[in-house]
C-alpha cells in the first residue's frame, strides 16, 4: 500500500469558523492561531458542537455521524452554513459546508463545488469523543468504523473504495434476498467487490502496521495498543482474486443468510495493552481511554511524517478519564506535534496545565443559544 502523496505542508490549522443556524449556534464566528484552542463552559453549552462543526470539514457524516437535517438549529430549520479558512502550508482554503432546509450536504472549496472526499485532500481531521470510550467493550462494528477513520487520514482514496464495496455489495445483498441462484446475476457485482475490497483490507493492514510503528517509535506517556485484524468467521482473503473465488463460493450459504458473509465488512479490530499482555476489553474504564490517545497521537504522528503537518484534532472531554499527569502529558505531546487540538471541558481550569500554549474560548447558552466569547 503506496503512502498518500501530497506536496510538504508545514502548518495545518484553521484560521478562523463562522457558524449559522447550526445545532444550538444561532450565529458564531471565531478567529484561531495554529495553537491548540481550549473550549470551556458548562454541560449543554454548545461546546460539543464547535467540534462536530469542525468535524464536518472532513469526508463523512461528522463526529456524531448525524444527518444534515438533524444539525439544523430548532425551531427556525431553515438550514445551516458553516465557513472557514483553513491554512495549509503557504496555501489558505476557503471552504464551505452547507445544508438547505434539511438537503444533503454542499461543499465548496474555494467557491467551486467539490465532493466530499476532497476534503480528505485538503485537511486531515482526527477526533475522539466519548461515545469512542466503550469501543473496545462494544461491537465491532464501531472498531471498524474508527479503523477506517484512520485509514482514511492516511489513504484519501480509501473513501473511494468503501463506497464502491458498499454499493455492489447491496446490490448483491438484493439478489441474495430475492433468492436468486443464477451465477451470472452475481460475477459483475463480485467482481467489483472482490476489486474494492482487497483494496480496503489492504489499506487497513498499511494503516494498522503504521500506527503500531509510530507507538513504537515514540517517548509517551501512553500505553502501546497492539492492533489484531480478525474476521467473525474465518479469514479475510488477501487478494482480489481470492476474495472473488471466496464470494462466488459461499453464494449458496449467503442466499440462506440473506446477506454477505465474507469480505472486509466483516472485519473486527482486535486491541492489546502490549506492556500488560492484557486484551483492551479486559482494562479498566482509565486504561481503554489511554489506549484511544495513544491510537490518536501514533495517528497524528505517522500523519505528520507524510505530510509535514500534525492533523487538526478533537478532542472531546479529552480528560474525563485522564488523571492530571496524563492530563499533562497529552498536552505537552500536542503541542510538540504543533497540532491545533479543539478540546473541551467545563472548566477553564483543566487545560491549567497548557497556560500560554492555547488559546481559550468560553461557550456559553442562554435562552438556547450557544455563544462563544475569546478568553485570552
Amino acid at each position: 500500500m503506496k503512502k498518500e502523496k501530497a506536496g510538504p505542508v508545514s502548518e495545518l490549522f484553521l484560521k478562523s469558523l463562522s457558524l449559522s443556524h447550526f445545532r444550538s449556534h444561532k450565529k458564531g464566528a471565531l478567529s484561531c492561531d495554529a495553537r491548540p484552542v481550549a473550549l470551556f463552559g458548562p454541560n449543554g453549552a454548545g461546546k460539543t458542537n464547535i467540534l462536530e462543526a469542525v468535524s464536518l470539514f472532513s469526508p463523512g457524516r461528522g463526529i456524531r455521524r448525524a444527518s444534515a437535517e438533524e444539525m439544523t438549529r430548532r425551531p427556525e430549520a431553515i438550514g445551516w452554513k458553516l465557513s472557514g479558512l483553513l491554512q495549509a502550508s503557504t496555501q489558505t482554503y476557503e471552504i464551505e459546508v452547507r445544508s438547505e432546509n434539511g438537503g444533503a450536504r454542499q461543499v465548496q472549496i474555494d467557491s467551486k463545488a467539490a465532493p466530499q472526499v476532497q476534503l480528505g485532500r485538503v485537511a486531515r481531521v482526527l477526533w475522539l469523543i466519548p461515545a469512542m470510550d466503550r469501543l473496545w467493550i462494544e461491537g465491532a462494528e464501531g472498531r471498524r468504523r474508527f479503523l477506517d477513520r484512520m485509514t482514511l487520514s492516511f489513504y484519501p482514496e480509501h473513501a473511494d473504495a468503501s463506497l464502491a464495496y458498499e454499493k455492489a455489495m447491496r446490490e448483491r445483498n438484493r439478489l441474495l434476498k430475492d433468492q436468486i441462484s443464477d451465477a451470472h446475476w452475481y460475477v459483475a457485482l463480485e467482481r467489483q467487490m472482490a476489486e474494492a475490497g482487497a483494496r480496503l483490507h489492504q489499506a487497513r493492514e498499511a494503516s494498522v502496521e503504521r500506527l503500531l510503528d509510530a507507538q513504537a517509535a515514540a517517548q509517551t506517556a501512553f500505553p502501546v495498543a497492539e492492533l489484531e485484524l480478525i474476521q467473525s468467521e474465518g479469514s479475510m482473503p488477501h487478494t482480489e482474486a481470492d476474495l472473488r473465488d471466496a464470494l462466488a463460493e459461499s453464494r449458496f450459504r449467503d442466499i440462506a443468510a440473506g446477506r454477505t458473509l465474507v469480505g472486509p465488512h466483516r472485519t473486527d479490530m482486535i486491541g492489546t495493552y502490549r506492556e500488560k499482555a492484557v486484551p483492551a476489553k479486559d482494562c479498566s474504564t482509565g486504561e481503554q481511554k489511554a489506549l484511544l490517545v495513544s491510537l490518536i497521537l501514533a495517528n497524528a504522528r505517522a500523519l505528520k511524517e507524510d505530510i509535514g503537518a500534525a492533523p487538526i484534532l478533537l478532542l472531546d472531554e479529552v480528560a474525563a478519564h485522564l488523571d492530571p499527569d496524563r492530563r499533562a502529558a497529552l498536552y505537552d505531546e500536542i503541542c510538540a506535534l504543533g497540532a491545533q487540538a479543539w478540546m473541551t471541558g467545563t472548566e477553564a481550569g483543566l487545560f491549567e496545565a497548557l497556560g500560554d500554549r492555547a488559546q481559550y474560548v468560553e461557550v456559553t447558552d442562554e435562552a438556547g443559544i450557544s455563544s462563544l466569547s475569546s478568553a485570552r
